[in-house]
């Protein structure tokens, strides 16, 4: 094996060798042709050949290079009629909607107030505060060294060069351990403002990135504001600065170098031959930064305010949505409930041969369309039959599994195996219709559809492991049907 190894590299290098000096003696060859050609003929001939190789390497490098990061397509923003009126189908369903509510109030409040707002956002020990106190100075926020000591949302208002308002907000920053409910408060005045100006003190983290371009989404003007610019010397300025703005172009306004100032240290030689140590003020220089958003700001609140409206209905709208799914849940949880009690009834009252099957096949009807109904999804009666029909709603065509299942409900309630066979049956049919529930409701939150694969799936695995809970709840049921001794 080793000699065949050796062989083998042995022969790869006699081609490697072969190959070059066959590459060479072309290459002297066609140098020798060049010589040997008259001046007219061999000097177009090498400019020819010059534009070729530059066109290869042209291409190479367009091929070769990565592409770029383009903007995040603009989010189709919700009109503000069909908010409210989703709002209010929510209050309908007794939903608490005064968060949301009190969202659209202050958007309407400041468009009429008029003024442009701009939010510092970034992670936390950026400087956010140093430099409204730097833009503003006749409101001055409270500055600490510590990181993290903006706990809510403050507002500053601050005059332009050109007269008019500007409305800062100082935001808590982000990256801040246990800081959520904090990034949460962030993150919804960034989409209130006008302008967003993301504050860095170095180059941006994944995190930063990621938030810059999910507030880009929204279309209201980015600026990125590199702070604590003296902390670097020229070549590593101006690199940063090219790095950042190569990134960001398109997504952001500009990228605007400031110094919010703070403290400096430094040693001072007495003349005695002492040396001490001086702290004092260092000078903020954010005139770059002040210009660009009086630039911004010129237009008007006016129109600015397009983006601004879309970015807060489209957060209202996400909301809304969510809170619109949690109170689906708590529905779909009453009608499963309800339906499997009405299952356990329906099977303890069953008495003729059959007549159980025709009493829970109406009932798992019922039970599927009322889900639907809550979920938005628009069902047809025959897709409704053919899922019943797929999932076998009878005990008889569930024994196997189901009245396996059911028997271990005599391992909680002991009770239960002196009140006979009855009951036994019951259990089977309040889990079954517990997992069909759980199971369609489940798929049709998802899939917005009524999917016969999909919910059947789920039904089988809620089957086949329902869990302890869900067993004792089925079983309790059926303990209440039998001491109440009616029907429903």
């Amino acid at each position: 094996m080793r000699l065949i190894l050796i062989a083998a590299l042995a022969i790869g290098a006699a081609l490697v060798v072969g190959l070059v000096v066959g590459a060479l003696n072309s290459l002297l060859e066609f140098h020798a042709r060049i010589e040997a050609m008259p001046a007219w003929l061999r000097l177009p001939l090498i400019a020819a050949m010059a534009c070729a190789l530059a066109g290869l390497a042209l291409l190479f490098w367009r091929l070769a290079r990565p592409a770029p990061r383009r903007a995040p397509p603009l989010r189709e923003p919700p009109r503000r009629e069909d908010v409210d009126g989703r709002l209010e189908a929510l209050r309908r369903r007794d939903v608490d909607t005064r968060v949301l509510e009190g969202e659209l109030h202050e958007l309407d409040r400041r468009r009429a107030g008029g003024e442009v707002h701009v939010a510092l956002f970034g992670e936390i020990s950026t400087g956010k505060s140093s430099l409204i106190r730097a833009l503003a100075p006749e409101h001055l926020p409270a500055v600490d060294p510590r990181g993290g000591t903006t706990r809510s949302v403050a507002l500053y208002r601050g005059r332009l060069r050109g007269g008019g308002d500007l409305v800062l907000a100082d935001v808590p920053g982000t990256g801040e351990v246990d800081g959520a409910d904090r990034e949460t408060l962030a993150r919804e005045e960034a989409l209130r403002a006008h302008v967003v100006a993301v504050v860095a003190a170095s180059d941006l983290t994944a995190r930063q990135d990621r938030e810059l371009r999910w507030l880009a989404g929204f279309g209201k003007p980015l600026v990125v504001v590199l702070n604590k610019i003296d902390q670097f010397d020229p070549a590593e300025r101006r690199a940063l600065l090219d790095a950042l703005g190569q990134r960001y172009a398109g997504l952001a306004a500009a990228v605007v170098p400031v110094s919010a100032g703070g403290t400096e240290r430094f040693e001072r030689r007495l003349a005695d031959g002492r040396v001490e140590q001086v702290e004092r003020a260092r000078l903020p220089d954010v005139g770059a930064l002040a210009a660009l958003l009086e630039r911004l700001a010129a237009p008007g609140a006016a129109a600015l305010e397009p983006a601004r409206e879309a970015a807060v209905l489209t957060r209202v709208e996400e909301r809304r949505a969510v809170l619109e799914r949690e109170a689906a849940e708590r529905e779909a949880d009453a009608i499963v409930a309800r339906y499997t009690r009405r299952a356990v009834v329906g099977a303890m009252a069953a008495v003729a041969p059959g007549s159980d099957i025709v009493i829970q096949g109406a009932l798992g009807t019922a039970l599927i369309r009322e889900l639907a109904a809550i979920h938005g999804v628009p069902v047809r009666e025959l897709a409704v039959d053919d899922l019943l029909k797929r999932l076998g709603l009878t005990v008889r065509n569930t024994t196997a599994v189901v009245l396996a299942i059911a028997g271990n409900a005599f391992k909680a309630f002991p009770g239960l195996g002196t009140l006979g066979g009855g009951v036994l049956h019951a259990i089977a049919y309040g889990l079954v219709f517990d997992s069909i529930g759980r199971a369609v409701s489940s798929s049709l939150g998802e899939k917005s559809a009524l999917d016969q694969a999909d919910a059947e799936r789920r039904v089988r695995e809620l089957l086949a492991e329902p869990g302890r809970e869900r067993l004792e709840r089925v079983a309790r049921l059926v303990l209440d049907s039998v001491r109440s001794g009616r029907a429903e």
